[in-house]
């Protein structure tokens, strides 16, 4: 289902909902005392519905910059991979041309196989360890046939480059496995959500049409935050999901590189 279209119900439920809930309880419900309530009932919602919005935005920022963080590390990580191959050039022309391959092939696992699994939020499983395992052994047995200094350096700095790689590879799978909100913020988000729309209905002073107006926008405005935080805890995922164009970009230049 479309995205918007999601927001969208989730938006227009809520505000049925609680549109239906401040008419029941006009409806039915006791008008004594009700205008008297209003400032009791105003510093309760005040506090409550300030505390529910920290929370929120909190949350909220956080996911936000986890996606940019997302970004960023997958740009690192793709950015390593061609480093590697680049270092590897003065390396001797078999290691070298089994360095590329298998980078080729890491990058290729984590487009073809990796991708789909880390946009459904499932384990990350494939080859793509034991590829960047290969590609270590491979730089580390290469036998280096000239003293000069220039082609250590380099065999040192795709050493480097791998374990960049490494480490951008295991923040980026660290970032999908804990990167949900934990079920008592949820409990906390819904819960105070529901409560700063129940409690609305104890103001009096408006007309039914006035407050039922009222508490149904309150309430679809806190179910769009929401599905806002819903759909912004896998980074790879959603509404805000990061693509591998980075490793689409690195595979195509190594395949371009002669």
């Amino acid at each position: 289902m479309n995205i918007y279209l999601s927001g969208l119900l989730w938006m227009l439920g809520a505000a049925v909902v609680g549109g239906v809930t401040a008419y029941l309880v006009r409806r039915f419900g006791r008008d004594e005392g009700r205008l008297d309530n209003n400032d009791a009932a105003g510093q309760v919602f005040t506090i409550i519905s300030g505390l529910h919005a920290v929370l929120v935005a909190f949350v909220l920022i956080s996911l936000f910059d986890a996606v940019h963080a997302a970004r960023d590390g997958l740009r690192q990580e793709a950015g390593s991979v061609i480093a590697v191959v680049w270092a590897a050039d003065s390396l001797s022309e078999q290691a070298s041309q089994r360095v590329r391959e298998i980078s080729e092939s890491y990058l290729e696992t984590v487009i073809r196989q990796e991708w789909p699994q880390m946009r459904a939020g499932d384990e990350v499983t494939g080859p793509g360890w034991t590829q960047l395992q290969q590609l270590h052994h491979t730089i580390n047995d290469a036998a280096i046939e000239t003293d000069e200094e220039y082609y250590a350096t380099q065999k040192s700095e795709a050493v480097r480059q791998v374990l960049a790689t490494y480490q951008a590879r295991e923040e980026r799978i660290t970032r999908l496995v804990h990167g949900d909100v934990g079920a008592v913020v949820w409990f906390a988000l819904v819960l105070g959500g529901v409560i700063a729309m129940l409690l609305p209905n104890l103001f009096g002073g408006t007309k039914m049409m006035t407050h039922v107006v009222i508490v149904s926008t309150l309430a679809g405005t806190i179910a769009l935050l929401l599905f806002a935080i819903h759909q912004l805890q896998n980074p790879f995922g959603g509404a805000a999901r990061v693509e591998p164009e980075a490793f689409e970009a690195a595979l195509e230049r190594l395949r371009q590189a002669p």
